[in-house]
């Protein structure tokens, strides 16, 4: 059991937005967020799984929806408590402790702000140990727990409260939802029992996030010395290094796709790289041949401080270095890469990943 105070914040979102790999959203807003909190209720407790009590529930909250709508529709604050809120009332139980749904820039902050206001635990983990841009796309999908009773609030005061056949279902009912609701929503779902979440959590995502952050934000070392720790600490590896000569970005369907493509600089000089996204890095091809793909994580890094960079911020001309990191187990298994893996994102491959014997 540890605190989570306004000083963690910094190294939280910057760390969580590593593990987004260009999704879930720019973490300012939702710092901002959680500072607000924070200041108000004061510090908030990070609990591991295993400290949760033998009965409870466990609600996890989040924001839904296109990562660059989130650039000028801007949560105006209550919606995460009344989504949370609502869940309650649905099941006529109080929660225990809130978590985070996925690691990335805004949502690793959401959760934060709404444990600080209901003076509740957060746990130290979260469902993908990374980000995916669908709900079903969790651990907590992969184990049997169901998405519904899920709750959708937006700025304006509209609420929505869904229960669906199964998971899949969930993520079409509520993505319609979130586009009439302007193409972002605050959600709250995948209500469960702390023996569940004892279950189908992936462990200790909010520590790894923090000591990556702390790693990325040091000053004191080089960028060379940085990225030899991420190597060797973190499982990195580095693949490219260049600049962006094209981005092509548009926002629909609850989602922001695209195609980024990069020219080599220094030892990746006369490369081209082209990363495919949907909220997050999907796929990486690199002289026509693929590199890395989902679930694998696919990282793109500003070049000169090796602070990560979401798809939403992608610009002409901006310098990069391009990481892949390992995935949690979770998605080697079957029903994991059924449903994450390249090929259920319409990509006619199987699984590339960086690792060798993986």
């Amino acid at each position: 059991m540890r605190t989570i105070t306004i000083k963690d914040l910094g190294d939280l979102s910057v760390g969580a937005t590593l593990l987004g790999t260009g999704g879930g959203g720019d973490p300012y807003i939702g710092k901002l967020m959680a500072e607000a909190a924070i200041s108000r209720y004061g510090p908030i407790t990070l609990l591991d799984v295993d400290e949760l009590p033998n009965e409870g529930l466990v609600i996890p909250a989040a924001m839904m929806g296109a990562p660059t709508v989130m650039v000028e529709k801007i949560p105006n604050g209550g919606e995460i408590l009344k989504a949370v809120s609502s869940l309650e009332r649905t099941l006529g139980q109080k929660a225990v402790a809130i978590m985070t749904i996925e690691a990335g820039g805004i949502n690793s902050m959401i959760p934060l702000a709404v444990a600080a206001q209901m003076g509740l635990p957060v746990i130290d983990g979260d469902s993908m140990g990374r980000a995916f841009p669908e709900l079903q796309m969790t651990s907590f999908h992969v184990h049997g727990i169901r998405a519904t009773p899920m709750a959708l609030v937006d700025e304006k005061g509209n609420h929505l409260v869904i229960e669906a056949i199964d998971n899949p279902w969930t993520e079409r009912l509520a993505r319609t939802a979130t586009v009439a609701m302007g193409g972002a929503a605050i959600i709250a779902l995948y209500p469960m029992t702390t023996r569940q979440a004892k279950t189908a959590v992936v462990r200790g995502t909010i520590n790894k996030a923090m000591a990556l952050g702390r790693l990325l934000r040091d000053v004191s070392m080089s960028v060379e010395d940085r990225s030899q720790h991420l190597q060797q600490d973190h499982g990195g590896v580095e693949f490219f290094s260049g600049k962006v000569a094209d981005v092509e970005r548009h926002s629909g369907d609850g989602f922001a796709r695209g195609t980024l493509a990069c020219t080599g600089l220094g030892r990746y000089a006369d490369s081209i790289l082209r990363i495919e996204f949907q909220n997050e890095n999907l796929i990486a091809i690199l002289d026509g041949k693929v590199v890395a793909t989902v679930p694998d994580l696919i990282c793109v890094m500003d070049r000169e401080t090796l602070i990560p960079v979401t798809t939403e911020s992608l610009t002409y001309g901006h310098r990069v270095t391009v990481y892949g990191f390992p995935c949690d187990p979770v998605w080697h298994t079957s029903k994991g890469m059924d449903t994450v893996g390249p090929r259920y994102f319409g990509y006619g491959v199987d699984h590339t990943s960086l690792y060798s014997g993986v």
